[in-house]
């Protein structure tokens, strides 16, 4: 039976690890053991703000409605709520980009929510 000599697996996932500590400081980024550890903490952390960008950008485009609904005598609810009454079927992404870029059709929006919030 012929010998498996294993340097090149080894090397390879050395080579791979290091790899993706490229950019990191001191022993971080060239010392196996360590590289690893921040490796793997680097990719938790990466798999967790996926999730967080999520929430986050949420927050943001109702942050934004919310103050554009107020310079129309509004809360960000009753924006909502009047919105959802109008019929008119708009993500809050797309209602935040509005909000920012064209004011002058959010303040038609506008109208439109509260014409529905008074029937």
């Amino acid at each position: 039976m012929s010998r498996v000599k294993r340097g090149m697996t080894a090397h390879a996932r050395h080579k791979k690890v290091l790899a993706m500590a490229k950019g990191y400081r001191g022993r971080n980024k060239n010392v196996f053991r360590v590289a690893i550890e921040k490796v793997e903490k680097a990719l938790q952390y990466a798999y967790r703000d996926r999730r967080a960008k999520k929430r986050n950008f949420r927050s943001l485009w109702i942050q934004r409605i919310n103050a554009a609904a107020r310079l129309h005598d509004m809360t960000y609810s009753r924006f909502m709520n009047g919105l959802c009454k109008a019929g008119i079927e708009l993500d809050r992404k797309v209602l935040a980009d509005i909000a920012v870029r064209e004011p002058e059709t959010f303040a038609k929006i506008a109208e439109q929510v509260k014409a529905s919030l008074n029937k």
